[in-house]
């Protein structure tokens, strides 16, 4: 099960690729960018749990990229820096740097700020199921990296099958949860579950909403 979404922004490819064996060793998804332009708008177009930010980038640098986070967002910032003096840390926070670490640094530290952060956070509002994600709090969903524009019933029905994933649900629970048992029609889940599909599987994607023949609807693997 993935931990955490991880944004880590670091120019120093070999740095980087050690940071990613190390963080995904820990359980988490993460996803490398090497530009403070690109960084920005990785995370503007999808939500991250922490975003692990070096201080040194091409096109915009980190101390810059974590003031327009900060002005859009909480999500928790790890800021490293090869300057290990204190203007340097300043200025990092004063941005809204959550913590820093000075280069070069014992990944063990680097894996228990990381930790200390997350816990700091509070529980992760995100629902996972693959490569399925919803925000609850923003009404937000995405299928991988692909945005997907939900109307609010889509959004009830999708979330209630993320919080019953591999579950088989009848028709009868489905009216329960999302339409409080009061259909607009005889067919409404099924037309709504088509809805989902469509655009669930408008990219390409496989089926992540199956029917179960004579019992009801599944979010499982395909």
């Amino acid at each position: 099960m993935v931990t955490s979404r991880i944004l880590v922004v670091e120019d120093d490819t070999r740095l980087a690729a050690t940071l990613e064996r190390v963080l995904t060793a820990e359980g988490h998804q993460v996803e490398l960018v090497g530009d403070g332009l690109e960084a920005l708008k990785r995370a503007h177009e999808q939500p991250f749990d922490l975003v692990v930010l070096d201080i040194m980038l091409p096109s915009l640098d980190g101390v810059a990229v974590c003031r327009r986070l900060r002005a859009t967002g909480e999500v928790p910032i790890l800021l490293l820096t090869a300057l290990g003096g204190t203007d340097e840390r300043v200025r990092g926070l004063d941005a809204g740097a959550d913590d820093y670490l000075v280069k070069p640094f014992a990944y063990e530290e680097l894996l228990a700020r990381v930790r200390a952060l997350r816990r700091r956070a509070g529980p992760n509002d995100h629902i996972r199921f693959g490569d399925l994600l919803i925000e609850p709090q923003s009404r937000g969903a995405w299928r991988g990296k692909r945005s997907i524009t939900l109307t609010t019933t889509e959004f009830e029905l999708l979330q209630h099958f993320l919080r019953h994933p591999r579950q088989v649900l009848t028709r009868e629970q489905l009216l329960d949860a999302v339409w409080k048992g009061e259909p607009e029609t005889d067919n409404v889940v099924a037309v709504y579950v088509g809805y989902l599909r469509q655009k669930l599987e408008e990219g390409g994607e496989p089926r992540l909403l199956h029917t179960v023949r004579g019992a009801g609807y599944s979010l499982r693997e395909s």
